[in-house]
């Protein structure tokens, strides 16, 4: 396998690997209670070469005249309908470029249609399934009026929910449990050796041992580096709620909301720093450009 940047997540690097399509079929058919049984039939579209993504955490490919785009996360985003919109129109503007279409042009293009997934393991609890919307950004007099929608699909695939789908795809379901495991063990040691800890404790009948074990170096900067955004993005998102209810209460909410901001563009800055993310994915996050980032920050 091709070395990849440790900012992925151990899912994509699961699920979005050309050696092992077989697994990304597997989760599809769970999702979508199709039956597939050719791996073939898949062809990733993560890799940068092909499709820009603007963030390299995400599982994109196409089959069947779909083009699905799955995405992990370990911290509840509302904001996944506007970002996923954004990746979809990055890719079918990637595809129009490769197949030489005019978009401007008196005959119709055939586009893939997307499927829309986030898979949520965070530690809050969330039910099974629910649908996130687009124009639950908008103001409620405004949506049904609206000329875009969007509807992602966000599956909690902690240990113990969604049994169906877990039941249908196996390195899922081990998936799950390996995350699970290292969270318990890391309640008693250092999360390096609980990552170590929950590997070798993985029953020898996981179809995804043996590739964990493989590259195991990969999987715990990953793991490591994963938990670690997680925990400043809980920080700051706690930080910027005392800060912007201290401010609100003094100065109004407009003020508060100013202050919860300044939080945010210091915690990303922070991230940016150390490592843990790009500029250009923290500036996609906080929804600016890289230069309007760049600004914003100094102006903090």
């Amino acid at each position: 396998m091709a070395q990849r940047e440790y900012r992925d997540r151990l899912f994509c690097y699961i699920f979005g690997s050309e050696q092992h399509r077989d697994w990304t079929l597997s989760l599809y058919n769970a999702v979508n209670g199709s039956s597939y049984t050719d791996p073939a039939a898949i062809t990733i579209a993560t890799l940068t070469q092909v499709v820009y993504m603007g963030m390299h955490d995400d599982v994109a490919f196409l089959i069947s005249n779909e083009i699905n785009l799955y995405e992990q996360q370990s911290t509840l985003n509302p904001n996944m309908p506007l970002r996923l919109l954004q990746y979809t129109g990055n890719i079918y503007e990637k595809l129009i470029t490769l197949s030489r279409k005019n978009k401007y042009g008196t005959k119709l293009i055939r586009l893939p249609a997307p499927k829309l997934v986030v898979f949520y393991n965070g530690r809050t609890d969330e039910p099974d399934e629910r649908i996130l919307r687009l124009s639950d950004s908008f103001a409620a007099e405004q949506r049904d009026d609206a000329d875009i929608e969007v509807r992602v699909r966000m599956i909690n695939i902690n240990k113990g929910r969604s049994a169906r789908l877990m039941e249908d795809c196996g390195p899922l379901r081990e998936y799950a449990w390996l995350v699970d495991d290292v969270r318990v063990k890391e309640r008693d040691m250092e999360l390096k050796d609980a990552i170590d800890s929950a590997i070798d404790a993985m029953p020898d009948d996981f179809i995804l041992k043996p590739f964990l074990e493989a590259n195991r170096v990969e999987v715990k900067k990953m793991l490591l580096t994963e938990y670690d955004e997680a925990r400043t993005m809980e920080l700051f998102r706690e930080e910027g709620r005392e800060e912007g209810l201290a401010e609100g209460r003094a100065e109004g909410r407009a003020e508060g909301r100013e202050e919860g901001q300044k939080s945010m563009l210091h915690a990303f800055a922070q991230l940016v720093k150390d490592g843990i993310l790009s500029k250009d994915d923290a500036a996609f996050r906080c929804g600016l450009s890289v230069q309007e980032f760049e600004q914003a920050v100094k102006d903090c």
